[in-house]
């Protein structure tokens, strides 16, 4: 793909309900808006409790590095994180290290497509997919959104996995009872339909993500509080319906029998489920209206967006802001007073999709092992190119970002020379948008601007000053072209492997 770009661009290295629930899940939904409430207070006593605790003790224990952050929070009641470009930007360490010091942290959309790789002080690594990057904040609250499909068996799984590395969950995970669920055939319908594009597939994660949105669209889905309805059968009925359609669609790959095995494991979760759902409606605004910090964290990125990015190579949710109030149920007046963006300091992609400045070759062969290009949820490689200041411009425009996070700028260390995208020529002409079409975007050739590498190592950078003013020209003259400021560099993997621009 693009292979005429490719050749042009060398770069030298050096080195269930129609619209309520069930009548017998409304006691049930009564003791979930309860619970919602007890479960503010208590962590509100809990988060008290703590803050005591570390006053009590010597304040040079405190991590040094994040008193910029608790002072990012003080001024910011609610931030939201989110990807500015086609995901893999880096999001989670951004939302890790702000959930330190903020007391809610939700995903609002998309599902276990979305992969988060964080790290703690100690350098271990944690693979998040469905579980909010704050759940290494011990006295933060981790919500998972009413915008969320859930594949239960994987939440719990996950959440388990996170136990056995000594990251317990209990008490500070609440699932939202009106999130939609996804099922083992959603994921069978996911790949049968690829399958059946042939040569023409999208290239998705094959999650099941589509399928379940899909269902959630057309009104025939299943959510949490139909689970918890105590009707057993009108669950099972309802799913067997969903079961009987996808068999006629792809009589080749649905086992009715095995999908009937499927919704038993969801009715032997129930008792687990019982145990983090809540009203997550309820309790993020009245989270608001005491005070408390929230933090939105945005999965996958603005260019898959279902309405925006690149389609219909994209995703089946809504990754900028519009999804984050509909997928928690946050007023957009609430949800917009800080929003960052995450913009990897080159560019990649997964799955198939135009890709203007993609790169192949030695130059793509090196920025993906140095930057660890592998799908966290997938495994697969990405495909690489340069910063597009085109499509970057288009996703400020959509989220209003009132600042960017800069992440990875340590993988072009090595590059005698970086480029910017700072236009498209597309049949002839010069263009500064981005176009709405994917095949119009597949023809466009990238109007390159070229800066002078650095050359330095910057992993050791702990100011922006400290930075090669190479670099800092790179980071201001992306500044410039965006149209929005930077706020944080990213020069390593580590919590505190991240430069402040201020």
């Amino acid at each position: 793909m693009l292979a005429h770009h490719h050749q042009q661009q060398p770069l030298k290295l050096q080195a269930l309900g129609r619209g309520r629930c069930s009548s017998h899940y409304s006691r049930a939904r009564s003791f979930s808006c309860r619970r919602s409430s007890s479960i503010l207070a208590a962590s509100s006593q809990a988060a008290s409790a703590s803050e005591k605790s570390a006053d009590s003790k010597n304040t040079s224990s405190k991590k040094e590095y994040l008193t910029p952050y608790s002072s990012f929070a003080d001024q910011n009641q609610v931030t939201c994180v989110l990807g500015s470009q086609w995901g893999d930007e880096g999001k989670g360490k951004l939302v890790d290290v702000l959930a330190q010091t903020y007391d809610v942290v939700c995903r609002c959309q998309g599902g276990a497509n979305a992969g988060h790789t964080i790290y703690d002080d100690d350098g271990k690594k944690f693979a998040l997919h469905l579980v909010p990057s704050g759940i290494l904040n011990q006295n933060a609250m981790n919500v998972i959104g009413n915008g969320v499909v859930v594949h239960l068996p994987s939440l719990f799984k996950e959440l388990d996995t996170l136990a056995e590395q000594g990251v317990p969950y209990e008490g500070r995970l609440l699932l939202s009872d009106r999130a939609h669920l996804l099922f083992t055939l959603h994921m069978v319908m996911d790949g049968a339909g690829e399958e059946k594009r042939g040569g023409d597939q999208i290239g998705t994660t094959r999650r099941g993500i589509g399928p379940a949105y899909s269902a959630k669209t057309s009104r025939s889905g299943l959510r949490v509080c139909d689970l918890l309805s105590g009707d057993k059968e009108a669950f099972v009925s309802r799913y067997m319906r969903l079961v009987e359609d996808a068999e006629k669609r792809f009589p080749d790959a649905v086992d009715v029998d095995a999908m009937k095995a499927d919704v038993d494991t969801y009715l032997d979760l129930i008792p687990r489920v019982q145990e983090i759902v809540a009203d997550t409606v309820t309790y993020v605004n009245d989270a608001y209206d005491s005070g408390k910090r929230i933090l939105l964290e945005g999965a996958n990125a603005t260019l898959l967006d279902i309405d925006f990015g690149t389609y219909p190579y994209v995703t089946s949710s809504n990754p900028s802001l519009g999804g984050m109030c509909t997928g928690l149920g946050l007023a957009p007046s609430k949800a917009s007073q800080c929003v960052v963006g995450v913009v990897k300091a080159y560019l990649t992609r997964v799955g198939a999709g135009p890709f203007p400045t993609e790169l192949d070759g030695e130059i793509a062969d090196f920025l993906r092992e140095k930057g660890g290009e592998y799908g966290t949820t997938t495994g697969r490689p990405r495909r690489i190119g340069w910063l597009d200041v085109v499509a970057l411009r288009y996703t400020v425009q959509i989220n209003g970002f009132t600042e960017l996070n800069v992440t990875k700028l340590d993988v072009l260390d090595e590059c005698e020379e970086v480029k910017i995208c700072t236009g498209y020529r597309l049949k002839g002409e010069e263009t500064g948008t981005f176009p709405a079409s994917a095949t119009d975007l597949e023809l466009c050739e990238p109007v390159y601007e070229s800066m002078p590498g650095w050359n330095t190592d910057t992993t050791k950078c702990k100011s922006y000053d400290d930075l090669p003013a190479e670099a800092r020209a790179y980071i201001e003259r992306m500044e410039e072209l965006s149209g929005c400021s930077v706020r944080w560099i990213g020069v390593g993997p580590g919590r505190d492997a991240m430069v402040w621009k201020n």
